[in-house]
């Protein structure tokens, strides 16, 4: 039997390779192995040619860290620190809402959380440091996260509320890694079930309402827990009645 498919929202990016300068379809290979560590198998999907279709093949999605929401899709003007990534944005926020619509188990990292807000009617704060007045969420400034080692990354805390379905996967408390400057101020449809203790960011969103749609602000899938991807993968199995191989912690 097959392994439940798991699409990966993925960047389209001008690349040097071999001597030759050429637009790639590209993501992390740590995403890839996550999904491929906790059972599922990973197909990537490229935004150049936008549309929904690609739900009907899939068991489940992770939408995946990049660049900045366009602050115009809340009514917003750009921040200077703002930089856009349009192509991501029309792409990831149809599918999002076709994933929703069609109840398919959903992860979104990073990014991928800030569109789950974003899709279903919510907003983002654009620029933390002016916000909480300190930068310790991304605490390499200016550092490319595609290149971004371990030290690179910010480490908090994150408290979650009691009861939640996030609390019964993580526990009431965990310590995660941070790279970001953007964070869901209004959650949209979802629920906020996770925070920074120590400036209450929100880390953490759910929907309630669908079998199985979670977003995390940090980068599980450079860490070795794994958790949040074996949630997914597992209830993409059951969703389509698949097997699951037992969830692994790293890749």
């Amino acid at each position: 039997m097959r392994r439940p498919l798991i699409g990966l929202t993925a960047y389209a990016q001008q690349v040097q390779y071999n001597g030759n300068d050429l637009m790639a379809g590209m993501l992390p290979m740590s995403y890839v192995k996550a999904v491929h560590a906790t059972g599922g198998r990973a197909v990537l999907i490229t935004p150049d040619d936008p549309g929904t279709d690609v739900i009907e093949s899939l068991d489940g999605m992770v939408f995946a860290g990049g660049g900045d929401m366009d602050p115009a899709l809340w009514g917003a003007e750009p921040h200077p620190a703002t930089e856009i990534d349009a192509v991501r944005d029309t792409s990831e926020i149809m599918l999002m809402r076709a994933a929703l619509e069609a109840d398919l188990p959903v992860l979104g990292v990073c990014r991928g959380m800030q569109v789950m807000a974003v899709a279903t009617g919510g907003s983002l704060h654009q620029h933390l440091p002016d916000l909480v007045g300190h930068e310790r969420h991304r605490a390499a400034a200016g550092t490319d996260p595609l290149a971004a080692g371990a030290a690179d990354f910010g480490r908090h805390d994150v408290e979650l509320q009691q009861n939640s379905r996030a609390a019964a996967l993580l526990g009431d408390r965990l310590t995660v890694n941070s790279f970001h400057h953007q964070a869901v101020d209004d959650p949209g449809a979802f629920t906020i079930s996770g925070w920074c203790p120590d400036d209450r960011v929100a880390e953490i969103i759910e929907g309630r309402e669908h079998d199985f749609a979670l977003g995390v602000q940090w980068h599980p899938e450079r860490t070795g827990d794994l958790r949040v991807f074996a949630a997914l993968v597992q209830a993409a199995a059951q969703r389509s009645g698949l097997a699951h191989t037992p969830a692994a912690r790293a890749a």
